[in-house]
């Protein structure tokens, strides 16, 4: 089956990968999304794993706040508009909200007929807590709201994260948030990372030892070339991919299991810093101090509590 632009966009979207891995993953896969998405993941290439980011494809996100309260709103159309003016608990409640006599859902309805473009709420996130901040980005294409636990949070404080979650799209604000599913999901393939690493040196050096070009042995088109081009025989190549085989089974049957751990919980720590906004560097800063160290220069007690992110993903 063919790999198609749109399939590679889908790809792109859902893993946060280059166009060219993702072409990649596809053709490896045979146009198998799931498979592909595996195969991304397992490489490193993803962007980040299952983040709250909220996409939409054309029209306007924007955010506001009283103090408390910190709402996204995003409007999916061929024209700018949004109205977000009350406080509802989730998108059913938005749509459910009476303006001028009649449901948010209808008059957005009723414009779509007037307009002759079809439109729909996007997105709604909202945030309750003791201090709440928005920031705005990209004319309307980008909106991030972030909660704190104390009241007062200097403005420029508080729009320096606001800012940190618009620029760093992190997962959630604290590692507790995330899922067991997810850290799970993460552990498990830094474990298979480390492993294949493993035997892929372990491989490499059975083959300088024996004599033999890694380069020449690694993929098919590359025995090929050496074939070709004289630089092995096509017994030696046999001798290689017979070595190969051997070496690796004899690695993942020998695998030094805590060092294994060891690594793959130094990735699972790096996945945090990363993707947990009070664990990221802050990106502002000058001196690698992380958002929690720059919260706390501020207020010792100052943390993030919560955050929402709204992207309408324009190509």
């Amino acid at each position: 089956m063919a790999v198609t632009i749109n399939d590679i966009k889908k790809l792109r979207d859902m893993t946060g990968a280059g166009l060219s891995d993702c072409k990649k993953a596809l053709i490896e896969s045979d146009n198998d999304i799931t498979k592909a998405m595996e195969l991304i993941r397992k490489r490193g290439q993803a962007i980040a794993a299952k983040r709250e980011d909220r996409q939409a494809a054309q029209g306007i996100a924007i955010g506001k706040t009283d103090g408390k309260f910190a709402a996204i709103i995003a409007l999916k159309c061929e024209t700018d508009f949004v109205a977000m003016d009350q406080k509802p608990a989730n998108l059913d409640e938005l749509n459910a909200l009476q303006m001028d006599g009649k449901a948010v859902s209808e008059q957005i309805t009723a414009l779509s007929g007037i307009t002759g473009e079809k439109m729909e709420l996007g997105a709604y996130e909202c945030l309750n807590a003791p201090s709440t901040v928005v920031y705005n980005h990209f004319n309307g294409m980008l909106s991030a709201a972030v909660a704190f636990n104390q009241e007062n949070v200097a403005e420029d404080v508080a729009k320096a994260i606001a800012m940190q979650v618009a620029s760093m799209n992190p997962i959630k604000a604290t590692r507790d948030q995330i899922s067991q599913e997810v850290i799970d999901e993460e552990l498990r393939m830094a474990i298979d990372k480390t492993k294949a690493e493993q035997v892929s040196k372990a491989v490499e050096n059975a083959l300088k030892k024996a004599g033999f070009n890694p380069y020449y042995c690694a993929t098919e088109e590359h025995r090929d070339e050496a074939i070709r081009k004289g630089y092995m025989t096509e017994e030696q190549v046999a001798a290689a991919l017979k070595l190969m085989d051997e070496t690796a089974k004899q690695k993942e049957a020998n695998m030094p299991e805590q060092m294994i751990q060891n690594i793959a919980q130094g990735r699972l720590n790096k996945f945090y810093q990363e993707n947990v906004l009070m664990e990221q560097v802050y990106e502002a800063g000058e001196n690698k101090e992380t958002v929690a160290q720059f919260l706390a220069a501020a207020d010792k007690d100052l943390k993030a509590i919560d955050l929402k992110r709204v992207n309408l993903n324009v190509d």
